[in-house]
């Protein structure tokens, strides 16, 4: 069979293309993409009250929807392209045909797939912002945060530490697939946010517990599996560093899990399946910003780590500090994300080895990606040091960035619409927000009614107050 004259082989698949990597690439950007839609819809829905199940899953929806336009519209560029300045490039659509069917600037494969990967990335940074504003953030209000906290937020930290020409990149901070762009970022971001909302009501404080806890174990898995992607995608091929980088992030993620278990059980009595969550959480996390550059016994290392030290700031810490109670995050992302990946990049800046993070940077330098382990192992403490201080000022650049941007976007959009519901609307939840209740029944014959004058909420208080929340009841 002829090809038509217009459509030649090598157009379809020109000889700089690597079929295995373009192949895994979009793979793994699916399962990123798999880890927000439908993971963290059913996690956020499942893991609240049931009158907040449908507004918890939407803000999810909605962020997915509304980043990848304005990715595609400008903010992969500002976060790729053209330098504009030291920390941002400039403004610029990823639509042409030309450009987006190209070679990547990273990777054998077309700058379309690298669009989409790093689109599902800026997804899931605005949806784990999310987390910390669930039960009474004012929806209108999230539809205006989502695409000026892209723009003017995640698009910095993503250019400065990701881009070739990012003032961080070319210092040598070490972060493999996020750990500060995503979630330092969105764990910082998300407890700003939360402050400038306002915490829930009084009794949703007291008392929210999960309306469906097999459900959210689902999302959590979908969560945990979809890391493959997340942290084997960071290379752009399909290598050794791929491999490690999986298996490190699974060896990391199941110790920080058991080793929450075990807290829990020896100073509470019982093993807590949310508990098991949270571990696995911090676990991923910590491990994303050095998935690909440390043995796997560093990686076991990182698991314990990453399941005391957020353990012991949400379980103990947090009742301690009176600003930390005051800011109300539900499933408590500012220890989960914000701490865990912090730790991540300190622990990225002792653990790295230097041939792994040579494969992964394809550089020589001597100088750079050394940690302090191995520094002070090889009489080369000085360029460890200077790997540690990178890492550290990376953290450092990260929170004031996310504090102050995430500031003025809260006060610019309190501007035109209340950053909080209204009373009546926390009261009454999804039917109020939305017109619609996640676990109601109807038929043909039945109409949805209104439920601000009836009780039909009043069942929740049956619950047993020994139903944890993600966050409020474990953080008790």
């Amino acid at each position: 069979m002829e090809l038509p004259s217009n459509l030649l082989p090598d157009e379809a698949s020109p000889v700089w293309m690597n079929k295995g990597d373009n192949a895994w690439q979009l793979t793994a950007a699916t399962l990123v993409g798999l880890q927000s839609i439908p993971g963290l819809v059913i996690l956020y829905g499942s893991i609240v009250k049931n009158k907040w199940a449908i507004n918890s899953a939407f803000m999810v929806f909605y962020a997915f929807a509304m980043v990848l336009v304005c990715w595609v519209g400008w903010g992969f560029r500002m976060s790729f392209g053209e330098k504009l300045v030291f920390f941002l490039g400039k403004p610029a659509v990823a639509l042409d045909e030309k450009f987006l069917l190209g070679q990547a600037f990273l990777g054998y494969f077309p700058t379309a797939t690298m669009v989409f990967f790093q689109g599902v990335f800026a997804c899931i940074t605005l949806i784990l912002i999310a987390g910390c504003l669930l039960g009474r953030m004012n929806f209108r209000a999230w539809i205006m945060f989502v695409p000026l906290w892209l723009t003017f937020s995640y698009t910095i930290t993503a250019f400065s530490i990701w881009c070739p020409d990012g003032w961080l990149a070319k210092l040598g901070v070490i972060d493999f697939s996020g750990g500060y762009v995503i979630h330092l970022s969105a764990g910082v971001a998300g407890f700003t946010a939360a402050y400038w909302v306002g915490p829930r009501t009084d009794k949703d404080r007291e008392m929210f517990p999960p309306n469906n806890i097999i459900l959210m174990l689902a999302g959590a898995g979908l969560l945990w599996m979809g890391w493959s992607g997340f942290n084997g995608g960071g290379p752009f091929a399909v290598s050794t560093i791929s491999s490690l980088a999986v298996l490190n992030t699974h060896v990391c993620t199941a110790t920080s899990l058991l080793t929450w278990l075990l807290l829990d059980t020896c100073f509470f009595g019982k093993p807590s399946v949310i508990g098991a969550v949270q571990g696995m959480i911090t676990g991923l996390v910590c491990i994303t910003p050095a998935a690909g550059v440390v043995q796997c016994w560093a990686a076991i290392m990182m698991g314990i780590v990453s399941g005391s030290v957020p353990w012991y700031t949400m379980m103990v810490l947090h009742k301690k500090v009176k600003f930390l109670r005051l800011v109300d995050d539900p499933i408590a992302i500012f220890h989960t994300h914000a701490i865990a990946g912090g730790l991540g990049g300190i622990l990225t800046g002792f653990f790295a080895v230097p041939k792994l993070c040579r494969l992964f940077y394809m550089v020589p330098d001597w100088e750079k990606y050394i940690g302090l382990g191995y520094g002070l192992q090889n009489g080369r403490t000085s360029a460890g040091l200077r790997q540690m201080g990178i890492q550290l000022g990376g953290i450092l650049f990260v929170i004031f960035i996310n504090i102050s941007t995430t500031s003025i976007i809260c006060w610019f959009v309190g501007l035109f619409v209340p950053l909080r519901l209204s009373d009546d609307e926390l009261q009454i939840g999804d039917d109020a927000i939305h017109g619609e209740e996640a676990f109601a029944l109807w038929n043909d014959e039945e109409t949805f009614q209104n439920t601000k004058t009836n009780s039909a909420f009043d069942a929740e208080d049956s619950y047993s107050m020994n139903s944890r929340s993600l966050g409020d009841v474990q953080m008790v």
